[in-house]
This record gives structure tokens, C-alpha cells and sequence, in this order.
């Protein structure tokens, strides 16, 4: 009889974000953080004019992309890899740099992929107790030991949406050994209108434990073709060259991303769309008797009382009566409460009205 690795059958395998609701034809998908305005045109014609090669095979190096990616963020393309979204680059950080007996740390309230990857691994995934829904750099250096390979922080994090200061960031890594990798994880970096943040690349750049991974699942809105990146040392780089798949990045994907890069304009729009409404909504929930926690990504999460017909569940289903469709967050140990993220106008005004009318305000 076959048996797998040690680790593999504790994963509970990862819950996409709900997309359908049984009679409602087209629904208001709020369960994924999807950009609000979708794909810049400019990436929609790039995926259109591709179409009569796809039967070429990628460019697995992916060079005119991390150009493009290198320039728009000044960054050098030699030290930037590209793969099928954020989550490549955090099992093969994990394949790389820990394994049985190892312990990867991240916080109690983190993306659900972390502890995934760590068990995939066979390493045992450590979380520490964050505060107020907040990464605490103390709580997290506290359990630093011999077996510590590696710490995966989203910042900012998904589904809290809370976030640390640059002075924290680096606090947390002048606490870890040199041979403790640090993965930090920008998959909504350009939301955030924070001055005290930064997505880390100076730390990158000063140090050779260090990562920065992005994705353009989410203000970029290309989640359906899979495409990250991430900046590193050199010498990471090179190990993550040496473990991606030669073409985990479709030509669709290159073609699609360089054009979105160089629509800034679209993705200023995206951005300003997001400061409008992320606040907006949050007011309006708040009104409704209902507790929103700080978020400067592009969803709030909101905690529902614990009383029978007044609670999450209560209000998934209420929701989903109306076509709305929010994110449950019960395998992020918080099961009060629902995600839902910023959409389109017509869809925030329609969460709004229906949660007061929950709440019996309305």
C-alpha cells in the first residue's frame, strides 16, 4: 500500500472563496478580493492578440515580463522570478529550506496556504498569537527555536486586513537567525495608503534571508491566469530557478501582465475606486450595528453577534438570498465573522442595504 509523506494527509486541502448561489444567474462574487474594476483594457486586447500563438510554448524565463516588472518597480530583473501566482513561490520556498522535524511560523490568523505548504513539506506549521487581529513581532520571535526554518508573513494579511509598520517588519527580522528565512507576502501592497508601510524591498535588498512575493490576482484582477513574482537575494533566486516548473507562466499570462503594468493609469483608477469605497462600506456595516476591523487592503472583515439568527452563518445565507456572495472565515479561526470585498458601486450599495435590513436598521 502506498503512503504518503508525513504531513500530507493533515492538510485540510484549501476552500477556494464561494462563486455561485443556486438560482441567481449572476451573482455578486465578494468572496475572492478580485479586483473591483476587472483586467486593465490594455491587458485584454495584449490576451486577445495573443490568442493565434497559443500554440507556442512560454518564454520560461519569462524575460520581457521581469523587465517590465523591474522598471515598474525599480528593481533588478535578474533577481525577480515569475510563477503561477504567489503560491508557487511559497512551496517551493518551503521545498526548499525546511522539511520533517522543521517548524514554519506565521500568525494564528494567516492565509490559509501558509500552513498548507509547511505540512506539505513535512515541517509543522507554528502559529503565534497575533493582537487585536494584528501580527505581534513578539509573539512571533517568542517562539523562535532550533527547529525554525522559516516565517510567512502576509502584510498586508488576508482575511484581517490589518497590517505592520515598516519598523516593525524590521524588528521582526533583527530578531531571527540568519539561517531563518523571512517570506513577506504583498499580495495587497498597492492598496495600502499607509506611510509607516512599506512591502519590504529595502529589507531585500540589505539582507540574503529575505523575500518579497506580489501577485496580479488582485488590484491587476488577473487571478484566472495564475501569475506572480518574487524579489530576492541572488542566492534564493537561483534555488527558486532551479525548482519552477520551465513554463508555470503561460504566454497569456506574460502578454497579459506586461500590458497591465504599463496601464498606470488604470490601476490609479483601481486604487482611488478602492479608498472610496473600502471606507464607505466599512461606515455604512458599522451603522447597521455591526463591528468592522480596521482594513487597508481592498475587503473589510466584519464580526456578526453570536446569537442564534443574528450570526455569520445567519447573515451567509441572508446574503446569498439577495445574490451576494461574501467569504466565510471559519478555517481562519473566525467563525463570527464574514470577509467581503470592495466591488463595484451598484454591489457595495447592495451589501450596505442588505445588512442594515438584517440587522433590522433598515
Amino acid at each position: 500500500m502506498l503512503t504518503p509523506r508525513p504531513g500530507i494527509l493533515d492538510i485540510e486541502p484549501y476552500t477556494p472563496g464561494k462563486s455561485a448561489v443556486a438560482g441567481v444567474a449572476k451573482p455578486m462574487k465578494l468572496s475572492s478580493n478580485e479586483g473591483a474594476l476587472g483586467p486593465s483594457p490594455r491587458a485584454l486586447a495584449a490576451l486577445a492578440a495573443l490568442a493565434p500563438e497559443m500554440h507556442r510554448y512560454p518564454d520560461g524565463g519569462a524575460v520581457r515580463l521581469r523587465a517590465a516588472i523591474g522598471q515598474r518597480h525599480g528593481l533588478d530583473p535578474a533577481r525577480i522570478v515569475c510563477g503561477a501566482g504567489s503560491d508557487e513561490f511559497f512551496y517551493n520556498l518551503a521545498r526548499a529550506y525546511a522539511g520533517p522535524g522543521d517548524e514554519i511560523l506565521m500568525t494564528e490568523h494567516a492565509f490559509n496556504m501558509f500552513p498548507i505548504v509547511a505540512l506539505s513539506v513535512g515541517a509543522k506549521p507554528v502559529e503565534a498569537k497575533e493582537v487585536n487581529l494584528t501580527a505581534s513581532v513578539d509573539n512571533i520571535l517568542a517562539l523562535v527555536n532550533a527547529r525554525t526554518r522559516a516565517v510567512f508573513l502576509a502584510n498586508p494579511n488576508n482575511p484581517t486586513g490589518s497590517y505592520l509598520p515598516v519598523d516593525e517588519v524590521k524588528r521582526l527580522h533583527a530578531g531571527l537567525r540568519k539561517d531563518v528565512l523571512l517570506v513577506l507576502d504583498g499580495a495587497y501592497a498597492e492598496y495600502v495608503m499607509k506611510n509607516d508601510y512599506s512591502v519590504g524591498i529595502e529589507l531585500v535588498d540589505a539582507h540574503d534571508n529575505v523575500v518579497m512575493t506580489r501577485t496580479f490576482s488582485k488590484i491587476y484582477a488577473m487571478g484566472g491566469l495564475r501569475l506572480g513574482w518574487m524579489y530576492g537575494p541572488p542566492a534564493i533566486v537561483d534555488v527558486m530557478n532551479r525548482l519552477r516548473s520551465p513554463f508555470s507562466v503561460s504566454s497569456a499570462a506574460q502578454a497579459a501582465g506586461i500590458a497591465a503594468l504599463e496601464d498606470a493609469a488604470f490601476i490609479a483608477a483601481s486604487r482611488d475606486h478602492n479608498a472610496t469605497w473600502l471606507p464607505w462600506l466599512a461606515e455604512r456595516v458599522r451603522e447597521a450595528g455591526l463591528t468592522v476591523h480596521p482594513s487597508v487592503a481592498n475587503f473589510i472583515l466584519v464580526r456578526f453577534p453570536k446569537d442564534s439568527g443574528r450570526d455569520a452563518a445567519a447573515a451567509m445565507q441572508f446574503l446569498n438570498a439577495r445574490g451576494i456572495i461574501p467569504r466565510q472565515t471559519g478555517v481562519y479561526k473566525l467563525p463570527d465573522c464574514l470577509r467581503i470585498t470592495i466591488g463595484r458601486e451598484d454591489e457595495m450599495r447592495a451589501v450596505a442595504s442588505a445588512l442594515a435590513e438584517f440587522m433590522g436598521r433598515k
